[in-house]
């Protein structure tokens, strides 16, 4: 790991989150100081609801104890926010952050609303952004309280006192109270109308090196995920889905079922049966033994052919305007030349390691939920919905998540759960398998990409058209969002960060047939455009026989931030130095949720067109770090995470059946195949972005053009296999 650092100041704010803080305080149970801090949202419009309905609460408390608890207002699912919000609050409040204890915020869409993305959401890498601002001032606000506590009863001015290591010291005495001493007469304090924000100049822990908080609990197994909720009385439910997308049941018959020792019941639900038993091993051999017949429906004879050729002949449409500068149309008829190309990305499943699982009670009057989720208050409404009761009268034991990347931000799996435990009487865990949750999961969309550049006589652009035709995720997950026919997901970075003249982005929307979900994935629309846009960048430096680094150079005045990360990455990696035969560079850079980023890969590629990936060198400009070693692990995991689904990722249906099932026919990739990976980080004062997808973002782009230039073979479309490149 390589880190290039500098002391940063204090001289920006999170866009949105410069208002004053709400802040009130009251006595936490058992006595002492809780303190909640509640901002406006960043952009009630974007959300699609009123103001009030996004405004976030964070909770701090500190007992008579001392100690110091933060109810999280994110999710934990392996990105580090954990580390990075305790780090913010324990800045402020003058505390080890090893000394924070961490708990799970429970559904509540007011207090623990995402003023970036609206709900009570994690995802789209706007933890830390979300919670730069308010988490640090409800750490100074809290500390400001202690520190007027101490000096009332001392009965000197506050200016003579100072907090430290938990402790509010009064400095001419030295005399010296903790601040459980201090907590019941803090929360009865007014609080300041005004907060101030320490200097970043005189920050001793935002910035620097820290072990993850959540990874010794994770190493000893003391961790709990919702595979591992336990509830007395609980039962498990094993389930088989009608294998045919779309498909329902027709018939079972459960007498073989019923007669396996364990075996309580079988309860049938909309499009799979599911055998509720003492344990899993009774479960599913009680779910071998049912007889199932399966209505087919109109999907049996479903293909991705079938797919394709939709999008296919759906791209021909002109789109909804997404982004339009200039005339790209009168620039196109005085250009030299005009470059055309179609690029394809596959389905893809999220494959998180931990399987969708949720453990659900449902009584007459309550109903409790233990369950790993990105969205624990949507997974609260539909409970309520679904059981008819008041919505206070549901509750969400929210887990730590084994991965997310997107898929917990359904909840399909919920939703099924609860409709099986209504019919069961006592708590139930529903557990998917692998293959399950590989086929009949929510999927990443088929993006088909049609890109059309017109060139000057030196092989610059004069005029960029990109039209982009896929589902739309945002009509299904947020409608309100989703306005004039325009996914703004979808579009994200289809121009990249460069400064064309002309611009035209177009969107067409191309359902699939009922039963095929597509939904965020790791990198979200960022992921899926900057794939088509970095390659295509590329061939037009090829064409114009210049150097790719420098061609995008030219393209990036007004970018100063992109810039640096594309000059840095092009050093620290040797761009332009010599490689032997069968062997490639390529880059990718990328602006997205709010980082600046850029990536050289080198790969190998042998004889039978087999490729692999040798060295990955990041240069990452993610404003103020927070945490540098989870911005590192961030870019390594992003970067796997992104080599599974450009080297062997795919989702193929073949009469209307999900081909793929467990990690043999799924591949990720293997331990033996994972690259050398040199991250370089940008000194920055600029506000913090988002980090946990950006590594995603730039790997299939980088490692194509990786492969071109050891091949001079261009893949457009994805998946990646050595038969293509051989076609190619």
């Amino acid at each position: 790991m390589k880190h290039d650092r500098m002391p940063m100041a204090d001289t920006a704010s999170t866009p949105g989150l410069t208002r004053r803080a709400f802040v009130a305080t009251a006595l936490a149970a058992g006595g002492g100081l809780a303190l909640t801090v509640s901002l406006p949202p960043l952009d009630a419009k974007a959300a699609g609801a009123q103001p009030e309905a996004f405004a976030p609460n964070a909770v701090v408390r500190i007992g008579t104890d001392g100690l110091v608890t933060l109810v999280m207002p994110r999710v934990e699912m392996g990105q580090g926010i954990y580390t990075a919000v305790a780090l913010l609050i324990a800045e402020e409040l003058e505390i080890d952050p090893r000394r924070v204890r961490l708990e799970h915020a429970p559904a509540d869409e007011t207090r623990y609303s995402n003023p970036l993305t609206g709900g009570q959401i994690t995802g789209g890498s706007t933890s830390v952004r979300s919670t730069w601002e308010p988490m640090r001032r409800a750490g100074a606000t809290a500390r400001l309280l202690l520190v007027e506590a101490a000096a009332r009863q001392w009965k000197v001015d506050a200016s003579t006192c100072r907090a430290s290591d938990g402790a509010v010291e009064h400095v001419p005495t030295r005399r010296k109270l903790g601040y459980g001493q201090l907590a019941q007469a803090a929360a009865g304090l007014p609080v300041p109308a005004e907060v101030p924000l320490k200097d970043l100049a005189t920050l001793k822990r935002i910035g620097q090196p820290l072990l993850r908080l959540d990874g010794p609990d994770k190493v000893n197994g003391r961790a709990r995920y919702g595979l591992d909720a336990s509830v007395a009385g609980m039962r498990i439910a094993a389930i088989a889905h009608c294998p045919v997308i779309g498909a329902r049941v027709a018939s079972v018959d459960d007498t073989r079922a019923r007669a396996v020792k364990g075996v309580r019941q079988v309860v049938r639900i909309d499009n799979a049966v599911a055998v509720v038993a003492d344990h899993m091993g009774a479960a599913r051999k009680g779910l071998a033994a049912l007889e199932i017949r399966w209505d087919e429906g109109a999907n049996a004879d479903y293909s991705t052919e079938k797919l394709i050729a939709a999008l296919a002949d759906a791209s021909l449409r002109s789109g909804a305007v997404a982004r339009k500068e200039g005339d790209t149309v009168a620039a196109a008829r005085g250009a030299a030349r005009t470059v055309d190309a179609v690029y394809q990305q596959p389905l893809l499943a999220h494959a998180p390691m931990e399987p969708v699982n949720c453990t659900v009670h449902v009584r007459p009057d309550a109903c409790e939920l233990w369950v790993g989720t990105q969205v624990p208050a949507r997974a609260q409404a539909a409970a309520a919905e679904l059981t008819g009761l008041p919505i206070e009268r549901v509750e969400v034991h929210n887990h730590l998540l084994g991965g997310g990347f997107g898929r917990r931000l359904d909840i399909d799996f919920v939703i099924q759960a609860v409709k099986i435990a209504k019919q069961v009487n006592g708590p139930v865990k529903v557990v998917w398998t692998r293959e399950e949750d590989t086929q009949h999961s929510t999927f990443r969309p088929y993006h088909y990409n049609r890109l059309s550049a017109a060139l000057d006589a030196r092989g610059r652009p004069v005029a960029w058209h990109h039209r982009v035709t896929a589902s739309s995720i945002l009509a299904r997950w947020a409608p309100a969002r989703f306005q004039n026919e325009l996914d703004g997901d979808a579009i994200r970075d289809a121009a990249g960060p460069y400064g064309f003249a002309n611009v035209l982005v177009e969107y067409v929307r191309e359902e699939p047939p009922a039963g095929i979900t597509t939904a965020f994935w790791r990198g979200v629309g960022h992921m899926q455009n900057a794939f088509p846009v970095e390659c295509f960048v590329d061939e037009l430096a090829h064409l114009a026989g210049s150097d790719a680094i420098a061609y995008r150079r030219e393209l990036l005045e007004k970018h100063p931030r992109a810039r640096h990360v594309l000059e840095l990455v092009a050093r620290k990696s040797g761009w332009g130095g010599a490689l032997p035969a069968g062997k490639g560079r390529g880059v990718a850079l990328t602006f997205c949720f709010g980082s600046y980023a850029a990536q050289v890969t080198e790969v190998s590629v042998d004889a039978d067109g087999a490729v692999r990936v040798d060295r990955v060198v990041i240069a990452v400009d993610c404003g103020r770090l927070i945490s540098p070693d989870t911005v590192v692990a961030q870019m390594q995991g992003g970067t796997a995470f992104g080599l599974s689904a450009v080297l062997y990722g795919n989702i193929s249906i073949k009469d209307g059946r999900v081909e793929q099932g467990n990690f043999d026919t799924y591949r990720v990739l293997r331990m033996d195949e994972m690259p050398v990976i040199e991250t370089h980080l940008v000194p920055s004062t600029e506000t913090p972005g988002g980090i946990g997808e950006v590594g995603t973002v730039l790997t299939a782009p980088s490692v194509l053009n990786a492969v071109f230039a050891a091949t001079g073979k261009r893949i457009r479309r994805l998946p990646f296999a050595a038969e293509e490149l051989k076609r190619a």
